[in-house]
Protein backbone atom coordinates (compact mmCIF):
# COMPACT_ATOMS: atom_id res chain seq x y z
CA UNK A 1 0.00 0.00 0.00
CA UNK A 2 1.36 2.98 -1.17
CA UNK A 3 2.50 6.11 1.93
CA UNK A 4 1.01 8.63 -0.20
CA UNK A 5 -2.48 9.27 0.78
CA UNK A 6 -5.54 10.02 -1.18
CA UNK A 7 -6.09 14.40 -1.46
CA UNK A 8 -8.83 13.60 0.48
CA UNK A 9 -7.37 11.77 3.62
CA UNK A 10 -4.19 14.02 3.21
CA UNK A 11 -6.61 16.96 3.36
CA UNK A 12 -8.57 15.51 6.18
CA UNK A 13 -5.11 15.00 8.40
CA UNK A 14 -4.25 18.55 8.00
CA UNK A 15 -7.76 19.71 9.31
CA UNK A 16 -7.35 17.51 12.13
CA UNK A 17 -4.30 18.44 12.92
CA UNK A 18 -5.02 22.37 12.84
CA UNK A 19 -8.14 22.10 14.33
CA UNK A 20 -6.25 21.01 17.77
CA UNK A 21 -7.47 23.97 19.67
CA UNK A 22 -10.93 23.84 18.31
CA UNK A 23 -11.01 20.05 19.63
CA UNK A 24 -10.79 22.01 23.16
CA UNK A 25 -13.43 24.04 22.60
CA UNK A 26 -15.87 20.70 21.89
CA UNK A 27 -15.00 18.76 24.66
CA UNK A 28 -15.67 21.92 26.79
CA UNK A 29 -18.96 22.30 25.22
CA UNK A 30 -19.89 18.54 24.91
CA UNK A 31 -19.06 18.33 29.17
CA UNK A 32 -21.93 20.91 29.34
CA UNK A 33 -24.79 18.73 27.78
CA UNK A 34 -23.47 15.62 29.77
CA UNK A 35 -21.64 13.80 26.63
CA UNK A 36 -18.32 13.95 28.19
CA UNK A 37 -17.18 12.96 32.28
CA UNK A 38 -15.07 15.54 33.70
CA UNK A 39 -12.93 13.57 35.61
CA UNK A 40 -12.07 11.77 31.78
CA UNK A 41 -11.46 14.21 29.81
CA UNK A 42 -7.74 14.07 29.04
CA UNK A 43 -8.79 10.13 27.42
CA UNK A 44 -10.44 12.16 24.56
CA UNK A 45 -6.91 13.62 24.40
CA UNK A 46 -5.14 10.54 23.81
CA UNK A 47 -4.13 10.82 28.01
CA UNK A 48 -4.94 7.73 29.78
CA UNK A 49 -6.17 7.33 33.20
CA UNK A 50 -5.16 4.13 33.83
CA UNK A 51 -2.34 2.06 33.72
CA UNK A 52 -1.24 -0.08 30.54
CA UNK A 53 -0.68 -3.79 31.97
CA UNK A 54 2.18 -6.11 31.26
CA UNK A 55 2.57 -7.78 28.01
CA UNK A 56 0.68 -8.07 25.17
CA UNK A 57 -2.69 -6.04 24.54
CA UNK A 58 -5.55 -6.02 22.25
CA UNK A 59 -7.02 -3.01 21.61
CA UNK A 60 -11.43 -3.38 20.91
CA UNK A 61 -13.16 -0.40 19.56
CA UNK A 62 -16.96 0.26 19.28
CA UNK A 63 -18.64 3.64 18.57
CA UNK A 64 -21.70 3.25 21.46
CA UNK A 65 -23.99 0.87 23.66
CA UNK A 66 -25.10 -1.74 20.45
CA UNK A 67 -21.72 -2.25 19.76
CA UNK A 68 -19.98 -2.68 22.92
CA UNK A 69 -22.47 -4.96 24.13
CA UNK A 70 -22.52 -7.08 20.92
CA UNK A 71 -19.34 -8.00 21.01
CA UNK A 72 -19.34 -8.50 24.98
CA UNK A 73 -19.08 -12.46 24.47
CA UNK A 74 -16.05 -12.13 22.56
CA UNK A 75 -14.62 -9.73 25.06
CA UNK A 76 -15.12 -12.61 27.92
CA UNK A 77 -13.96 -15.62 25.55
CA UNK A 78 -10.33 -13.43 24.82
CA UNK A 79 -10.08 -12.47 28.64
CA UNK A 80 -10.55 -16.34 29.56
CA UNK A 81 -7.59 -16.94 27.19
CA UNK A 82 -5.60 -15.09 29.64
CA UNK A 83 -5.17 -11.95 26.63
CA UNK A 84 -4.94 -8.29 28.00
CA UNK A 85 -7.94 -6.09 26.46
CA UNK A 86 -8.19 -2.01 26.21
CA UNK A 87 -11.37 -1.34 25.56
CA UNK A 88 -12.81 1.75 23.69
CA UNK A 89 -15.75 3.60 23.10
CA UNK A 90 -17.43 7.17 22.53
CA UNK A 91 -20.15 7.71 24.55
CA UNK A 92 -21.15 8.46 28.31
CA UNK A 93 -23.69 5.60 28.62
CA UNK A 94 -21.45 2.87 26.41
CA UNK A 95 -18.77 3.74 29.87
CA UNK A 96 -21.69 3.10 32.16
CA UNK A 97 -22.37 -0.10 30.17
CA UNK A 98 -18.64 -1.14 30.50
CA UNK A 99 -18.44 -0.65 34.50
CA UNK A 100 -21.33 -2.41 34.56
CA UNK A 101 -20.90 -5.66 32.25
CA UNK A 102 -17.00 -5.77 31.40
CA UNK A 103 -14.87 -8.70 32.99
CA UNK A 104 -12.98 -7.87 35.53
CA UNK A 105 -9.58 -6.91 34.53
CA UNK A 106 -10.41 -5.43 31.05
CA UNK A 107 -9.67 -1.95 30.94
CA UNK A 108 -12.28 0.81 29.58
CA UNK A 109 -11.13 4.08 28.00
CA UNK A 110 -13.11 6.94 25.78
CA UNK A 111 -11.32 6.84 22.28
CA UNK A 112 -9.52 9.66 21.09
CA UNK A 113 -10.88 12.19 19.36
CA UNK A 114 -9.41 12.02 15.81
CA UNK A 115 -6.53 14.51 16.26
CA UNK A 116 -3.13 13.21 15.24
CA UNK A 117 -1.31 14.42 18.41
CA UNK A 118 -4.22 13.12 20.77
CA UNK A 119 -3.89 9.75 18.46
CA UNK A 120 -0.27 9.40 18.99
CA UNK A 121 -0.42 9.84 22.72
CA UNK A 122 -2.79 6.96 22.47
CA UNK A 123 -0.73 4.63 20.90
CA UNK A 124 2.15 5.84 22.76
CA UNK A 125 0.91 4.97 25.70
CA UNK A 126 -1.13 2.07 24.98
CA UNK A 127 1.28 0.15 22.07
CA UNK A 128 -1.07 -2.56 21.35
CA UNK A 129 -0.85 -5.54 19.46
CA UNK A 130 -3.82 -6.27 17.81
CA UNK A 131 -6.86 -3.87 16.76
CA UNK A 132 -9.85 -5.10 15.89
CA UNK A 133 -12.69 -2.15 15.43
CA UNK A 134 -16.44 -3.10 15.54
CA UNK A 135 -18.83 -2.68 12.75
CA UNK A 136 -18.47 0.76 10.67
CA UNK A 137 -16.92 3.26 12.91
CA UNK A 138 -13.78 4.02 11.19
CA UNK A 139 -11.81 7.16 12.16
CA UNK A 140 -9.05 7.97 9.52
CA UNK A 141 -6.49 9.24 11.84
CA UNK A 142 -6.67 6.21 14.60
CA UNK A 143 -6.67 3.64 11.42
CA UNK A 144 -3.74 5.27 9.56
CA UNK A 145 -1.45 5.51 12.82
CA UNK A 146 -2.52 2.59 13.84
CA UNK A 147 -1.33 0.31 10.25
CA UNK A 148 1.49 2.61 10.25
CA UNK A 149 3.15 1.39 13.24
CA UNK A 150 2.37 -1.97 11.77
CA UNK A 151 -0.09 -3.30 14.47
CA UNK A 152 -2.66 -5.97 12.66
CA UNK A 153 -5.71 -4.40 12.55
CA UNK A 154 -9.23 -6.36 11.94
CA UNK A 155 -12.46 -4.99 11.50
CA UNK A 156 -15.03 -7.64 13.11
CA UNK A 157 -18.92 -7.99 12.66
CA UNK A 158 -18.40 -5.66 9.67
CA UNK A 159 -21.75 -3.73 8.73
CA UNK A 160 -21.89 -1.62 5.94
CA UNK A 161 -25.64 -0.29 4.34
CA UNK A 162 -26.73 0.54 0.97
CA UNK A 163 -26.98 3.87 1.68
CA UNK A 164 -23.68 4.39 3.30
CA UNK A 165 -22.30 2.25 0.61
CA UNK A 166 -23.59 4.69 -2.36
CA UNK A 167 -21.88 7.56 -0.62
CA UNK A 168 -18.48 5.77 0.21
CA UNK A 169 -18.71 5.16 -3.82
CA UNK A 170 -18.56 8.46 -4.84
CA UNK A 171 -15.15 8.94 -2.37
CA UNK A 172 -13.38 5.58 -3.89
CA UNK A 173 -9.59 6.46 -3.23
CA UNK A 174 -10.61 7.66 0.21
CA UNK A 175 -12.45 4.36 1.16
CA UNK A 176 -10.34 2.12 -0.81
CA UNK A 177 -7.39 3.48 0.88
CA UNK A 178 -8.93 2.68 4.22
CA UNK A 179 -10.34 -0.19 3.95
CA UNK A 180 -7.16 -1.72 2.45
CA UNK A 181 -5.59 -0.89 5.97
CA UNK A 182 -7.63 -3.84 7.48
CA UNK A 183 -5.70 -6.99 7.56
CA UNK A 184 -8.70 -8.84 7.82
CA UNK A 185 -12.43 -8.14 7.33
CA UNK A 186 -15.11 -9.92 8.91
CA UNK A 187 -18.62 -9.11 7.87
CA UNK A 188 -21.76 -9.98 9.54
CA UNK A 189 -23.79 -11.08 5.95
CA UNK A 190 -22.66 -12.05 2.43
CA UNK A 191 -24.18 -8.53 1.46
CA UNK A 192 -21.95 -6.36 3.59
CA UNK A 193 -19.06 -8.78 2.13
CA UNK A 194 -19.57 -8.24 -1.34
CA UNK A 195 -20.20 -4.03 -0.75
CA UNK A 196 -17.28 -4.19 1.53
CA UNK A 197 -14.96 -5.76 -1.02
CA UNK A 198 -16.69 -3.14 -3.85
CA UNK A 199 -14.89 -0.08 -2.02
CA UNK A 200 -11.36 -2.32 -1.87
CA UNK A 201 -11.39 -4.56 1.15
CA UNK A 202 -9.14 -7.00 0.09
CA UNK A 203 -9.13 -10.47 2.91
CA UNK A 204 -12.94 -10.38 3.63
CA UNK A 205 -14.54 -13.13 5.36
CA UNK A 206 -18.54 -14.08 6.31
CA UNK A 207 -18.64 -14.29 9.84
CA UNK A 208 -22.34 -13.88 10.97
CA UNK A 209 -23.77 -11.18 13.34
CA UNK A 210 -22.36 -11.33 17.03
CA UNK A 211 -25.36 -9.66 18.30
CA UNK A 212 -27.13 -12.86 17.83
CA UNK A 213 -24.77 -14.54 20.17
CA UNK A 214 -24.48 -12.24 22.77
CA UNK A 215 -26.08 -13.43 25.83
CA UNK A 216 -29.72 -11.70 26.95
CA UNK A 217 -29.61 -8.49 29.11
CA UNK A 218 -29.30 -9.01 32.41
CA UNK A 219 -31.70 -8.13 35.22
CA UNK A 220 -30.94 -7.46 38.95
CA UNK A 221 -33.09 -9.66 41.11
CA UNK A 222 -34.62 -7.55 43.60
CA UNK A 223 -34.80 -4.59 41.26
CA UNK A 224 -37.22 -6.83 38.87
CA UNK A 225 -39.36 -8.13 41.49
CA UNK A 226 -39.88 -4.55 42.84
CA UNK A 227 -41.05 -3.64 39.65
CA UNK A 228 -43.38 -6.71 38.83
CA UNK A 229 -44.92 -6.03 42.18
CA UNK A 230 -45.38 -2.59 41.62
CA UNK A 231 -47.45 -2.91 38.25
CA UNK A 232 -48.54 -6.15 39.29
CA UNK A 233 -51.51 -7.14 37.09
CA UNK A 234 -51.90 -4.06 35.20
CA UNK A 235 -52.09 -4.72 30.96
CA UNK A 236 -48.90 -3.10 30.21
CA UNK A 237 -47.08 -2.16 26.83
CA UNK A 238 -43.42 -1.24 26.02
CA UNK A 239 -41.46 1.32 23.87
CA UNK A 240 -37.45 0.39 24.18
CA UNK A 241 -35.06 2.64 23.00
CA UNK A 242 -37.09 5.31 21.22
CA UNK A 243 -36.01 8.79 19.16
CA UNK A 244 -37.39 11.79 19.11
CA UNK A 245 -40.72 11.92 17.24
CA UNK A 246 -41.25 8.36 18.67
CA UNK A 247 -42.11 8.87 22.07
CA UNK A 248 -45.24 11.20 20.86
CA UNK A 249 -46.58 8.09 18.73
CA UNK A 250 -46.22 6.12 21.81
CA UNK A 251 -48.17 8.18 24.02
CA UNK A 252 -50.81 8.86 21.42
CA UNK A 253 -51.16 4.79 21.18
CA UNK A 254 -51.69 4.97 25.50
CA UNK A 255 -54.72 7.57 24.68
CA UNK A 256 -56.15 5.22 22.22
CA UNK A 257 -56.07 1.79 23.98
CA UNK A 258 -56.36 3.37 27.91
CA UNK A 259 -60.20 3.31 27.59
CA UNK A 260 -60.60 -0.53 26.10
CA UNK A 261 -57.75 -1.67 28.82
CA UNK A 262 -58.60 -0.39 32.23
CA UNK A 263 -55.34 0.18 34.45
CA UNK A 264 -53.22 0.42 31.21
CA UNK A 265 -49.38 1.21 31.58
CA UNK A 266 -47.24 2.02 29.32
CA UNK A 267 -43.43 2.23 29.84
CA UNK A 268 -40.60 4.43 27.67
CA UNK A 269 -37.10 3.78 27.89
CA UNK A 270 -35.59 6.12 25.45
CA UNK A 271 -32.48 5.35 23.74
CA UNK A 272 -30.32 8.19 25.39
CA UNK A 273 -31.55 8.22 29.11
CA UNK A 274 -30.52 11.88 29.46
CA UNK A 275 -33.69 12.13 27.58
CA UNK A 276 -35.76 11.41 30.08
CA UNK A 277 -37.32 14.38 31.97
CA UNK A 278 -38.22 15.35 28.05
CA UNK A 279 -40.50 12.47 27.51
CA UNK A 280 -41.84 13.18 30.93
CA UNK A 281 -42.89 16.91 30.23
CA UNK A 282 -44.61 15.09 26.80
CA UNK A 283 -46.91 12.53 28.66
CA UNK A 284 -47.72 15.14 31.18
CA UNK A 285 -48.42 17.40 28.78
CA UNK A 286 -50.62 15.28 27.10
CA UNK A 287 -52.27 14.77 30.27
CA UNK A 288 -50.92 11.79 32.05
CA UNK A 289 -49.59 10.99 35.36
CA UNK A 290 -45.61 9.88 35.05
CA UNK A 291 -42.87 8.47 37.08
CA UNK A 292 -38.98 9.07 35.97
CA UNK A 293 -37.24 5.75 37.52
CA UNK A 294 -34.42 8.11 37.22
CA UNK A 295 -35.44 9.67 40.32
CA UNK A 296 -35.80 6.52 42.14
CA UNK A 297 -39.42 5.93 41.69
CA UNK A 298 -41.81 2.89 40.83
CA UNK A 299 -45.03 3.16 39.05
CA UNK A 300 -47.67 4.34 41.56
CA UNK A 301 -51.77 2.84 40.88
CA UNK A 302 -51.75 6.21 39.57
CA UNK A 303 -49.25 6.30 37.09
CA UNK A 304 -49.84 5.89 33.19
CA UNK A 305 -46.79 6.57 31.43
CA UNK A 306 -43.70 5.55 33.02
CA UNK A 307 -40.20 6.35 31.79
CA UNK A 308 -37.00 4.51 32.17
CA UNK A 309 -34.56 6.39 32.04
CA UNK A 310 -31.76 4.62 33.18
CA UNK A 311 -28.83 2.83 31.84
CA UNK A 312 -28.17 -1.07 31.51
CA UNK A 313 -31.76 -2.33 32.62
CA UNK A 314 -33.76 -3.12 29.44
CA UNK A 315 -33.60 -6.33 30.98
CA UNK A 316 -35.76 -5.50 33.38
CA UNK A 317 -38.33 -4.34 30.87
CA UNK A 318 -38.16 -6.83 28.24
CA UNK A 319 -39.03 -9.26 31.38
CA UNK A 320 -42.29 -7.73 32.73
CA UNK A 321 -43.53 -6.87 29.04
CA UNK A 322 -45.54 -9.09 26.86
CA UNK A 323 -44.87 -6.76 23.77
CA UNK A 324 -42.83 -4.01 23.36
CA UNK A 325 -41.99 -1.79 20.49
CA UNK A 326 -38.05 -1.67 19.62
CA UNK A 327 -37.68 2.38 18.79
CA UNK A 328 -35.08 4.16 15.64
CA UNK A 329 -38.01 2.62 13.41
CA UNK A 330 -40.78 5.47 12.89
CA UNK A 331 -38.34 7.84 12.49
CA UNK A 332 -35.12 7.65 9.56
CA UNK A 333 -33.00 6.19 12.34
CA UNK A 334 -32.27 2.80 10.63
CA UNK A 335 -33.90 0.86 13.92
CA UNK A 336 -32.41 -0.91 17.29
CA UNK A 337 -31.66 -4.14 18.36
CA UNK A 338 -34.36 -6.30 18.21
CA UNK A 339 -32.07 -9.14 19.88
CA UNK A 340 -32.57 -8.94 23.13
CA UNK A 341 -36.34 -8.71 23.60
CA UNK A 342 -36.89 -11.58 21.13
CA UNK A 343 -34.01 -13.83 23.35
CA UNK A 344 -36.56 -12.90 26.07
CA UNK A 345 -39.48 -14.45 24.26
CA UNK A 346 -41.53 -10.49 24.26
CA UNK A 347 -42.97 -10.09 21.16
CA UNK A 348 -41.49 -7.53 18.93
CA UNK A 349 -43.69 -4.24 16.89
CA UNK A 350 -41.01 -2.21 14.87
CA UNK A 351 -41.54 0.74 12.25
CA UNK A 352 -40.27 -0.05 8.43
CA UNK A 353 -37.09 2.07 8.83
CA UNK A 354 -34.79 -0.99 10.09
CA UNK A 355 -31.49 -0.49 7.79
CA UNK A 356 -29.31 -1.00 10.75
CA UNK A 357 -30.58 -4.33 11.49
CA UNK A 358 -32.14 -5.43 8.09
CA UNK A 359 -31.27 -8.68 7.99
CA UNK A 360 -32.09 -9.67 11.40
CA UNK A 361 -36.21 -7.93 11.27
CA UNK A 362 -36.37 -9.49 7.36
CA UNK A 363 -35.39 -13.01 9.26
CA UNK A 364 -37.76 -12.16 12.39
CA UNK A 365 -40.47 -10.81 9.82
CA UNK A 366 -40.34 -13.96 7.36
CA UNK A 367 -40.31 -16.25 10.92
CA UNK A 368 -43.22 -14.40 12.11
CA UNK A 369 -41.46 -13.28 15.18
CA UNK A 370 -42.41 -10.03 14.62
CA UNK A 371 -44.80 -7.30 13.65
CA UNK A 372 -44.33 -4.35 11.36
CA UNK A 373 -45.65 -1.12 11.85
CA UNK A 374 -46.08 0.88 8.60
CA UNK A 375 -46.42 4.52 10.08
CA UNK A 376 -46.58 6.04 13.87
CA UNK A 377 -50.43 6.84 13.41
CA UNK A 378 -50.90 2.63 12.96
CA UNK A 379 -49.17 1.82 16.36
CA UNK A 380 -51.74 1.76 18.81
CA UNK A 381 -53.81 -0.18 16.18
CA UNK A 382 -51.16 -2.60 16.31
CA UNK A 383 -50.16 -2.94 20.15
CA UNK A 384 -54.25 -3.37 20.52
CA UNK A 385 -54.63 -6.37 18.54
CA UNK A 386 -52.01 -8.09 20.71
CA UNK A 387 -53.04 -6.95 23.48
CA UNK A 388 -56.07 -8.50 23.02
CA UNK A 389 -54.65 -11.51 21.80
CA UNK A 390 -52.70 -13.29 24.05
CA UNK A 391 -51.93 -16.79 21.62
CA UNK A 392 -51.19 -14.30 19.10
CA UNK A 393 -48.31 -12.88 21.20
CA UNK A 394 -46.93 -16.21 22.49
CA UNK A 395 -46.35 -17.44 19.16
CA UNK A 396 -44.79 -14.05 17.72
CA UNK A 397 -42.30 -14.34 20.88
CA UNK A 398 -41.73 -18.40 20.12
CA UNK A 399 -41.25 -17.68 16.80
CA UNK A 400 -38.99 -14.56 17.08
CA UNK A 401 -36.65 -16.44 20.15
CA UNK A 402 -36.84 -19.33 17.82
CA UNK A 403 -34.87 -17.83 14.91
CA UNK A 404 -32.53 -15.72 16.90
CA UNK A 405 -31.25 -18.84 18.46
CA UNK A 406 -30.84 -20.65 15.44
CA UNK A 407 -29.04 -17.59 13.52
CA UNK A 408 -25.94 -17.92 16.19
CA UNK A 409 -22.52 -18.88 15.54
CA UNK A 410 -20.66 -15.55 14.63
CA UNK A 411 -18.57 -16.32 17.96
CA UNK A 412 -17.09 -18.91 16.96
CA UNK A 413 -16.40 -18.18 13.39
CA UNK A 414 -14.89 -15.24 14.70
CA UNK A 415 -12.55 -16.94 17.48
CA UNK A 416 -11.57 -19.16 14.45
CA UNK A 417 -10.72 -16.41 11.85
CA UNK A 418 -8.60 -14.52 14.81
CA UNK A 419 -7.09 -17.04 15.61
CA UNK A 420 -3.81 -16.51 13.56
CA UNK A 421 -3.47 -12.92 15.36
CA UNK A 422 -4.64 -14.85 18.63
CA UNK A 423 -2.00 -17.91 19.05
CA UNK A 424 1.67 -15.69 18.95
CA UNK A 425 -0.01 -13.34 21.74
CA UNK A 426 -1.00 -16.62 23.85
CA UNK A 427 2.53 -17.48 23.11
CA UNK A 428 4.00 -14.47 24.61
CA UNK A 429 1.98 -14.48 28.10
CA UNK A 430 2.51 -18.45 28.44
CA UNK A 431 6.28 -17.69 27.69
CA UNK A 432 6.49 -14.77 30.00
CA UNK A 433 4.67 -17.14 32.85
CA UNK A 434 7.06 -19.61 32.39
Amino acid sequence: MSERLPPGLAAYRLLLAAAEPAAELLLRYRLRRGKELADRLDERRGLGTLARPAGPLIWLHGASVGELLGVLPLIQKLHDRGLNLLVTSGTVTSSGIAAQRLPAGVIHQFVPLDVPRFVTRFLDRWRPQLALFVESDLWPNMLIETSARGVPVALINARLSERSFRRWRRLPATIGNLLSRFDLVLARTPVDAERLQALGASRTVVSGNLKLDAPAPPADAAKLAALQAAVGARPLIAAASTHPGEDEYVIAAHRELRGAHPGLLSVIAPRHPERGPQVEALARNAGFATALRSRGELPSADTEIYIADTMGELGLLYRIAPLVFVGGSLIRHGGQNPIEPAKLRTAVLHGPHVWNFADIYAALDDAGGAVTVAQGEQLGGAIGALLRDADRRTEIAAAGHAEIEASGGALLRTVDALEPYLAPLERQVEAAHA
